[in-house]
Formats: structure tokens, C-alpha cells, sequence
């Protein structure tokens, strides 16, 4: 999911800064401490703003990151693994003990733009206000506003397990005085269409696209030079945003909408892994947004636009369509056990609800296996919706390298590429590692 990679700088270049910068005033920062409050904010009801904030809280995942399996809506616990430990997300439901029932909108404000909590104790970037720092006050007030209309619960979140000295959170003002751009909007260029500047504003701010289809400099902050060129987020590919429209085959404005809305596009395939929760939410995000988001993200491509929206689309020139008949071999084997009851040519799950062939996919497609591997041993999970894309786990059904053996068979199959000469038992096996809690 979008907020998952923590961009925390090196210890040594980040207390190097934050003490050149902050002069040893260690305990906040330097940050002010606010003043004794008794009451919640969020006396007064504005329909309208709580409306307005609920859209955009489905633009910006804010549920998926701030909800606990099992936990009840915003109230945190979430455990978001990084490569430098477990970082737990806070309670943002209107509790006053333990949530934001007490937060001021500056206050609020404040926490978004500047990564500073209520009573002055820097925020980890797995928070990712260097996104949320472009946004504009209209929406951050909104956003606060529907906050504060929730059902308030009382939960604390556990405390993070942090490598030493990570636990101390003054050096993120190092981090911070390095990579953050604070107070700034995302100002469109001169030339955008009206829905190419509002994608751009949403990609950019709330929607922090970029905190997991960016790659991460050696001090963990996101390499602006390759924004949206592509990442890796809880042991998935976060494939390049920048050539949909100029790769092989060419995504559509229709295609990338309906994928972001459902979860799945006729000529693409299905969303897996830590996008699949981003789909869900916005489902109910404003269509207009979700538009201008695609349009956007398709202006990015350096080649030509998609095909027309009425074009049927068919396989990509590596598609290879190996027949089933005849192929020997365990992966042979094991893909008629496991799945050719939805993947062969013919099988329900190839010709029926506007599923892609598995020569479209971007994982079977893709220079590495990681995906696919992913794929199989994590499947889709089931939510409970007859047009939702669903794929069991075999994570414990196969072995290394028998996932091996499946993944390489069904890329020979299905495009004209060849197995992957890197994946074998032993990356199966690191895989499976890069997807486990730390």
C-alpha cells in the first residue's frame, strides 16, 4: 500500500543536520508545544466539508493505512514494515486520548504539511506528508473535517520497533531539511488541460502516487529526477507510471480508469498486492477524479496515445500461445493442476466478465519475475463481490521451487520471452522473505 516505505535519511548525515539546523533542542525538535485543551474541535457539523473530505480521504487511501486487520476504521495499529523496522500507524478517529479529538485544524495542518504531531514530536515519512504538504487548506480542512465526524475510538497503537537510533525522532529534522518541500502546491504546468492539472495535483499531493512508484535514494527519500519511473513497496514491483500509453500494449484512458475504479482492466489484468486496497478505495472516489488522474498519468508517456477505446484489444506481438496439448514437464503439470481451470485458453476465467488473457499481464510480461512470484504465493483476496478479481494463495501449497517451475512454464506459455534465466528456487526463496513481516 502507498504509505508503506518509510524515507528516513542515514544516521549519521541526518544528525549531522538536524543538528546544524536545530542547535540541540532535542526533544521536539524545536517545535512548540500547543496548549492544554479539555474539549474536542469537532463540536460543529459541516455537512458539506464532511462530504467533500470523505472523497478526498478515498483519493488519499487514508483508511487502508490507518486500519488494523481485524481493527476497527482509522484507529491505527496497522504494522507498516520497513527495512529499518516495524512503524505502527496512529489512531486518526476524534478520540481525545487516543487520537486526534483534540487537534486544532492548524494543528492538523500542521501534522500534513510539516510532519509535526500535536505536541511537537516529529512524524515518520511513512506518513507521507511530503506528498500531503502540497495540498490545499480547502482540502485539508475537508479532510479534517470528516476526520473529526467519525465514530471516535480509543486505541493505542503499540509502540514502533525501530533499529537504534531510529527510535529517535529528532533526526528525521535532518531528513526533513534535506527532502522536504514544505508549504508548496503542486502547481500544474501552463499548458495542462483543466483534467490533466487536476490529475496532476492529485498524483502529486493527496493520492502520493510517487511514495511507491518512485525510487528511493540511498537515504531512503524519493528520487525526483525518476518520479514515477517505478519502485519496490512490501516485496512487490510498483511498475512505471511514466509509458502507459506508449507500451506494447498501449493503456487507454477507459482501460486505466476502469482499473483504477475496479481493480481490473479487459486488456491488462487484474490489480495484486498493495494496489488492490488502493482500487478499492477509490471506487468511491469522484469519477471526475479518477479521470483526471488517468489523464495525467497518460500524458506521461513519451510515444503516442492508446488505441481508440472501441478497439478490441489483442495480445502483444510476444505473445507466444503455447497449446496445452503436448507441453511435458512439471511446471506443464503443475499449471494444469493449479490453473488452467481459469487461465487456459477457453476456461471461464479467460472469456467470461472482460478478463484478460494471461498474455496480457503485466507480471507474466514484466524483465522480472518478482510479480509474478508475488502473485502466486500472495493471490488476490476475496472481497465479498461477485465482479472483484480473486486468485487463491499458494504460498503454502507449492514449494520454491516448484513456484519456480509454474512461473517460468507460464511465461513461456503465454508470451514469446522465455522463462526468466535469474528465477529459481533460491529467488523464490528471497521473495518470499522481502513479503514476511521484519
Amino acid at each position: 500500500m502507498k504509505g508503506r516505505r518509510v524515507a528516513i535519511a542515514g544516521v549519521a548525515a541526518a544528525l549531522v543536520a538536524f543538528g546544524a539546523a536545530h542547535g540541540g533542542h532535542a526533544s521536539h525538535a524545536g517545535e512548540p508545544e500547543p496548549s492544554p485543551v479539555t474539549t474536542a474541535f469537532a463540536t460543529a457539523s459541516d455537512t458539506t466539508a464532511e462530504a467533500r473530505g470523505a472523497k478526498l480521504a478515498a483519493l488519499g487511501d487514508c483508511i487502508t493505512c490507518h486500519t488494523a486487520t481485524g481493527g476497527q476504521p482509522l484507529a491505527g495499529g496497522l504494522p507498516l514494515q520497513t527495512p529499518f523496522g516495524v512503524i505502527y500507524s496512529t489512531n486518526i478517529t476524534p478520540d481525545q486520548e487516543t487520537g486526534i479529538g483534540r487537534w486544532t485544524l492548524d494543528e492538523f495542518t500542521r501534522a500534513m504539511r510539516r510532519g509535526v504531531s500535536r505536541d511537537g514530536h516529529l512524524l515518520y515519512p511513512a506518513f507521507p506528508y511530503p506528498h500531503f504538504t502540497h495540498m490545499s487548506d480547502a482540502d485539508i480542512a475537508s479532510l479534517y473535517a470528516w476526520l473529526m465526524s467519525r465514530d471516535p475510538v480509543n486505541a493505542r497503537a503499540p509502540h514502533n520497533a525501530l533499529i537504534f537510533p531510529l527510535g529517535f525522532r529528532p533526526i528525521i529534522a535532518g531528513w526533513n531539511l534535506l527532502y522536504l518541500h514544505a508549504d508548496t502546491t503542486a502547481a500544474p504546468s501552463p499548458s495542462d488541460a483543466p483534467d490533466i492539472a487536476r490529475g496532476r495535483y492529485l498524483v502529486e499531493s493527496l493520492g502520493h502516487c510517487g511514495a511507491c512508484h518512485t525510487p528511493l535514494n540511498h537515504l531512503g527519500a524519493e528520487r525526483r529526477e525518476h518520479a514515477l519511473q517505478g519502485g519496490t513497496i512490501d516485496g512487490w514491483d510498483a511498475p512505471a507510471l511514466t509509458d502507459l500509453a506508449s507500451r506494447p500494449t498501449p493503456w487507454t484512458q477507459q482501460q486505466l480508469v476502469s482499473y483504477l475504479r475496479t481493480g481490473l482492466a479487459s486488456a491488462h489484468g487484474a490489480a495484486a498486492g498493495p494496489m488492490r486496497p488502493v482500487t478499492r478505495m477509490l471506487a468511491d472516489a469522484p469519477a471526475s477524479d479518477v479521470e483526471a488522474i488517468a489523464a495525467y498519468l497518460l500524458a506521461l508517456s513519451p510515444g503516442p496515445p492508446g488505441e481508440p477505446e472501441h478497439v478490441v484489444a489483442t495480445p502483444p506481438a510476444s505473445a507466444a500461445r503455447v497449446p496445452v496439448v503436448g507441453a511435458t514437464g512439471s511446471g506443464a503439470n503443475l499449471f494444469a493442476a493449479a490453473c488452467a481451470s481459469c487461465h487456459a485458453e477457453g476456461a471461464p476465467m479467460s472469456i467470461g466478465g472482460a478478463r484478460a488473457s494471461l498474455a496480457f499481464g503485466t507480471a507474466v510480461n514484466a524483465d522480472s519475475p518478482r510479480n509474478m512470484v508475488r502473485l502466486i504465493l500472495d493471490g488476490i483476496d476475496w472481497h465479498e463481490s461477485d465482479g472483484a478479481p480473486f486468485m487463491p494463495s499458494f504460498a503454502n501449497t507449492f514449494t520454491d521451487a516448484q513456484i519456480a517451475e509454474l512461473a517460468n512454464y507460464t511465461r513461456a506459455r503465454f508470451t514469446a520471452r522465455g522463462a526468466w534465466p535469474s528465477l529459481d528456487a533460491g529467488a523464490v526463496a528471497q521473495f518470499r522473505k522481502d513479503g514476511l513481516p521484519r
